[in-house]
């Protein structure tokens, strides 16, 4: 990774239609940082095409210091996008980015911002990372940038987010390159951003379906086994939602996901378990029984198999 320096200012561009929580989170990041580690770790103003205020994801319009000019020198640009990206990447962004990373400015992009950069040609030979729903249409039209399914991504001078608040991650990378991981620690902690993102991760077994698969049966196939996480479907009567067979589901499941189908949904189902495990109050038969399993028993012996761990010690008991 590329060292940042401390204190470099950074310019958020905004475009229209910008995620006000992709912008939130990664602003706020920075105002924590700056207070817990008592100095000007961050600067930051904002930039728009014409220095007009921008309609946010929110509908409501949000002021900027300045439209598209000649930057003072050290700044890191960070892109931040919304819905309609394709719309809002306009001429005079697209030529004004080219410009900046000709200058060798550091450029980012925040949620669906990352197509920007890839419309510009900064991201061409280089990883990074998109929201998931925009990832099938950026691979096809990008095929030159290495798409990761990471959160964030960092290669060289080019910054890229997965969306929603996973510019908290982009940041507290900063940090911990600047300051080391023990501020940065301090800086979750203060956020409560360990939590969520243990929330996350126990709630993205069926992220690979999302992001990584191309094949319109599958994706069916998984959005069913995500809504009858309670009452399973068996794997012939998926094959038969799907009209396909079991044996060329099966097939598809191991080429695509490598796993069977059963495993996938049992994967799906156990880790529903360990959201609501660490996230409610139910007891460990109802969440086995709202997870598919029909005794206490059989869900604690497939809980542990998977977890190397029994359920109430998710729970910390």
């Amino acid at each position: 990774m590329e060292r940042c320096e401390a204190a470099s200012p950074f310019v958020f561009l905004l475009l229209d239609g910008f995620s006000m929580l992709s912008l939130s989170c990664c602003a706020e990041t920075m105002r924590v940082a700056n207070r817990i580690a008592g100095s000007e770790t961050f600067r930051w103003s904002f930039m728009s095409e014409t220095g007009e205020p921008v309609r946010s994801s929110l509908g409501v319009p949000f002021p900027v210091d300045r439209g598209l000019a000649n930057l003072d020198g050290g700044e890191t640009v960070l892109v931040c996008g919304g819905d309609n990206i394709k719309h809002a990447s306009t001429r005079a962004i697209i030529d004004w980015l080219r410009r900046q990373a000709v200058h060798g400015v550091p450029v980012g992009g925040l949620c669906t911002a990352t197509y920007t950069l890839a419309k510009a040609g900064l991201l061409n030979g280089k990883r990074a990372t998109i929201h998931w729903e925009n990832e099938t249409s950026f691979a096809e039209e990008f095929p030159q940038v290495i798409l990761s399914h990471s959160p964030y991504v960092i290669d060289g001078h080019r910054y890229s987010t997965a969306g929603g608040t996973s510019s908290v991650d982009l940041v507290l990378s900063f940090v911990e390159d600047m300051h080391g991981p023990a501020l940065a620690g301090e800086i979750a902690e203060q956020l409560i951003y360990s939590s969520i993102r243990k929330i996350q991760e126990t709630a993205s077994t069926s992220l690979p379906g999302r992001m990584a698969l191309r094949h319109p049966r599958l994706s069916a196939v998984i959005r069913l086994m995500e809504e009858r996480l309670e009452d399973p479907v068996p794997t012939p009567k998926l094959a038969e939602a799907a009209g396909i067979s079991p044996r060329h589901l099966e097939r598809l499941f191991q080429r695509h996901i490598g796993r069977t189908p059963l495993k996938y949904y049992m994967d799906l189902r156990l880790a529903r378990a360990r959201h609501l495990l660490q996230q409610t109050d139910m007891t460990i038969s109802e969440i086995g029984l709202a997870c598919g399993f029909l005794s206490a028993s059989h869900f604690s012996k497939c809980y542990r198999f998977k977890y190397r761990q029994a359920p109430l010690r998710a729970r910390g008991q």
